[in-house]
């Protein structure tokens, strides 16, 4: 299950909406949420998660934190290393090498480590073109 499905699960048990209906009321197929909210489909688009949102009545920070689940639940990623140091290669090789039998309690030191840490800066096109960071 991915951090969107388990949120979207959870959200549709305590408003009492089967997965039957909530896929009728989004135009979607049961099977097809089914497997979103099991990690058996890619992440949702941005527009599904906004019609969720509006399906279930979720606003301001509930909506943003949804947005975030979703951005990351890709059930399969790729971890592009090139032009990081060896270090980094290391570690994304032996944490997708070794993330299944990982013990619930080490992956969950791991996030804590990695949530501490300030987020990148993104970066975005000022409307001149140029790049800013």
């Amino acid at each position: 299950m991915t951090p969107f499905g388990e949120k979207l699960r959870l959200l549709r048990a305590e408003r009492g909406i089967t997965l039957k209906a909530m896929a009728a009321q989004l135009g979607l197929s049961p099977a097809y949420l089914s497997a979103l909210e099991h990690g058996r489909r890619g992440r949702p688009t941005h527009a599904l998660v906004v019609a969720v949102c509006a399906q279930l009545n979720i606003i301001w920070d509930d909506a943003d934190e949804l947005i975030r689940l979703a951005r990351l639940s890709h059930p399969r990623i790729t971890v592009d290393t090139a032009g990081l140091s060896p270090i980094a290669t290391e570690l994304a090789n032996l944490l997708s090498e070794r993330i299944r039998k990982l013990p619930p309690p080490t992956i969950d030191r791991l996030l804590e480590i990695l949530k501490a840490e300030p987020a990148p800066q993104s970066r975005r096109r000022r409307k001149s073109g140029v790049t800013a960071s």
